[in-house]
């Protein structure tokens, strides 16, 4: 394991596994047929991308979906490892192009898609290979109990026994029940001893049930106080969407839009510039995500009920897939429930699995009622059942008082019964609110006992009001296009004043994250190299890196390759600009900087003598004459490095010729700035004067001055 933990610092960035990484590599690296069970985010890509890297032959990706691939070939690429994808999107030639590389090594990893195995010479040519690893990526799917079978991955099993030499199986899943994963064992045939879990729970994921309020308000306020982060909405139907879409974009927010309607390029069009942080919200149907690792999208939002806990859980894991905090919000209404039933009744499935989606139905919308923790009750649905409650959803911290309604829900229930329970919820709050409409003098509903008896509140208020009692269980609504509202036993109960009802205040819209300002210009910078390297930002370096380094503050190439996430190609590549941008940062704000510095001299900085050695060396390069971007390359350092270094050197009291670092042209400019303003500040002076007067010229000059 030495070579693998080498490898996921040099290559990756990181200093040590994540639960369940280690093991699993572990026995993949000695040959041991494995199942991985780790949680979306959790970093299962790892757990065959590093044996992918140590076994000496080829190690093939079995992934559903084109955009996966690519993006996961695209981010190998990044870390300079090589790695390709054959999949429908290619040409014949393309094909053949990637299939003869394979064959003359230039691939560690190959990405296909299961629907390859259908053609005889795809497995007669794969027979021809040194493969080692086979790795099948959402394992659950060649389940039929899973929330997302897949016909195509049968076909696996089917593949592996045609080989000539069997390699090493990894089956890996973010979902899986313990009927979902006993399928996965028997069909691969692993031994149910080799199976890795390391739990379901996602501790930075704040989870929540919104029932009883405006859900198109509550979008809008939410989407407008955290715009500067990443979000997905998800509906039901492609007309939600539609309808949701054209409300934030009425509203000014800049939303995309994702559904089967949409032609394939509209579609890749609209994925494309969400990933690439053109635009931050997208609303979509479950046809988008599956395919998407964008690791900052900081809250997800169901409009719509989902029809299971799987579907729920795997749509909701794509929040915080880079670790940071992020939200997970469920909008309950009681017509969700129709619209699922309505999609398990016109499916073609078996009477059993018919049923067994019924049941998976019923678990969910236990889920939207639940008092208790809800990622507890999540856990406890995929058999983890050694967590206590999580103390951070929105059922362990709802500390919002009780307000009795039992007076408006009696006001409700006795007016449904007076019109007989034969009308929607529109009509119902017209007539409690006293409306004059043409219908109500129709039916002479204006008569009845209940007609303005809440004309102090709004048609609106009154319409929340009566989804909280259907959501509560004291009223039923019928299906179809126009429900009807009619009493439960628990409604009748309220009307005889036999049961009180409690409802709770409003949910007040939070921010997610509030960032500083460095944060905020490290993602300008990486949104501009993403830009121009057509890359998406987060393949550059994840919100989490950006906020390791807005926190820490890295101000050489040691520190910088000790924040997680930066290898040694992307210091390589991109250090010397973010460095840049840190020290530029540092010296505009002289407070949070001196405040670094006096941290680290208290604590003990893990690199303060590799920086004072780093220094030394670097001046006795000065000492023998040679220039600074040669001292730059002979040590493998930034310019920026070097040029600090010297001005550490001076700060020292070492002897240093300043004036060779200063255009003589720009002293009188120097010389006035530093008259008018002063030198405890470097900010304002570089303000004053031209552009090309960079830092290290006036630090140059201040040290000449003091010489």
């Amino acid at each position: 394991m030495e070579q693998a933990t080498t490898l996921l610092k040099k290559i990756f960035g990181y200093d040590s596994f994540r639960e369940g990484q280690k093991d699993i590599i572990s026995r993949v690296l000695d040959r041991q047929d494995t199942v991985g069970i780790m949680p979306t985010g959790g970093g299962k890509s790892l757990c065959y991308q590093i044996p992918a890297l140590l076994f000496d032959g080829l190690t093939f990706i079995i992934s559903p979906l084109i955009s996966l691939m690519k993006d996961q070939v695209d981010a190998l690429r990044n870390e300079g490892v090589s790695a390709t994808f054959i999949n429908s999107s290619l040409s014949q030639e393309e094909v053949r192009q990637r299939l003869k590389m394979a064959e003359e090594g230039h691939y560690k990893m190959i990405y296909v898609a299961p629907e390859r195995f259908e053609s005889t010479s795809f497995i007669d040519w794969l027979k021809t290979l040194p493969i080692e690893l086979m790795a099948i990526d959402e394992a659950h799917c060649i389940s039929q109990w899973g929330h997302d079978f897949r016909p195509s991955y049968r076909l696996i099993k089917q593949m592996l026994t045609q080989l000539v030499h069997k390699p090493v199986i990894l089956a890996l899943t973010a979902t899986a029940t313990p009927q979902v994963t006993a399928d996965i064992c028997q069909l691969l045939e692993i031994d149910r001893h080799h199976v890795v879990q390391t739990g379901f729970a996602r501790d930075n994921l704040f989870f929540q049930v919104v029932k009883g309020q405006d859900q198109r308000r509550f979008i809008r306020e939410y989407v407008m106080k955290n715009q500067a982060q990443s979000g997905i909405i998800y509906a039901a139907t492609r007309k939600r969407v539609e309808q949701l879409h054209s409300f934030l974009k009425d509203e000014g927010v800049q939303v995309g839009k994702y559904h089967a309607g949409l032609s394939e390029e509209e579609r890749a069009q609209q994925q494309e510039v969400f990933l690439y942080d053109n635009l931050n919200v997208m609303v979509a149907t479950n046809a988008f995500g599956m395919g998407i690792d964008k690791s900052n999208v900081r809250y997800v939002i169901h409009y719509n009920m989902p029809k299971n806990i799987e579907a729920y859980y795997q749509e909701a894991g794509r929040a915080g897939r880079d670790g940071q905090a992020s939200e997970c919000i469920l909008l309950y209404s009681p017509q969700d429930v129709q619209i699922q039933k309505f999609f398990i009744d016109q499916s073609d499935m078996e009477p059993l699995y018919k049923q067994r989606e019924y049941e998976k139905l019923q678990q969910m919308m236990g889920y939207c009622h639940t008092e208790m923790c809800l990622q507890t009750y999540i856990l406890d649905y995929f058999g983890d059942h050694q967590h206590s409650q999580c103390g951070h959803c929105g059922n362990c911290l709802d500390e919002r008082e009780n307000v009795d309604i039992t007076k408006e829900a009696q006001m409700i229930l006795s007016c449904v019964k007076r019109m007989n329970q034969r009308f929607g919820k529109s009509l119902v709050a017209q007539v409690l609110t006293g409306s004059s409409s043409q219908k109500i003098k129709q039916f002479r509903f204006n008569t009845l006992s209940t007609y303005g008896l809440m004309a102090d509140y709004s048609q609106k208020q009154v319409g929340e009001f009566i989804d909280y009692l259907t959501a509560e269980g004291y009223l039923r609504a019928t299906t179809g296009s126009y429900p009807v509202l009619t009493l439960t036993e628990q409604g009748v109960d309220v009307i005889l004043g036999q049961i009180k009802v409690t409802k709770k205040e409003a949910l007040r819209v939070k921010q997610i994250i509030v960032d500083n300002a460095l944060f905020d210009q490290l993602r300008e910078l990486r949104k501009q190299l993403s830009d121009t390297e057509q890359v998406p930002p987060y393949m550059i370096f994840s919100d989490a890196t950006l906020r390791e380094m807005s926190e820490k503050l890295p101000q050489t190439e040691s520190e910088f390759l000790h924040i997680k996430g930066v290898g040694e190609q992307k210091s390589a590549r991109y250090g010397e600009a973010f460095l840049t941008l840190i020290y530029k940062y540092c010296e505009e704000n002289d407070g949070e900087h001196r405040q670094k510095v006096k941290v680290q001299e208290v604590l003990g900085s893990p690199h303060s003598k590799k920086r004072e050695k780093s220094y030394r060396l670097t001046y006795e390069y000065y000492q023998k004459g040679h220039a600074l971007e040669e001292i730059a390359t002979l040590r493998g350092l930034s310019l920026l490095t070097v040029q600090k270094h010297l001005i550490e050197a001076g700060q020292k009291g070492y002897d240093i010729d300043w004036n060779q670092y200063i255009d003589p042209t720009y002293i009188p400019q120097l010389a006035e700035a530093v008259e008018r303003l002063g030198t405890e500040k470097l900010k304002p002076l570089k303000e004053a004067l031209p552009e090309d007067i960079d830092y290290f010229t006036i630090q140059a000059y201040l040290q000449a001055m003091n010489n």
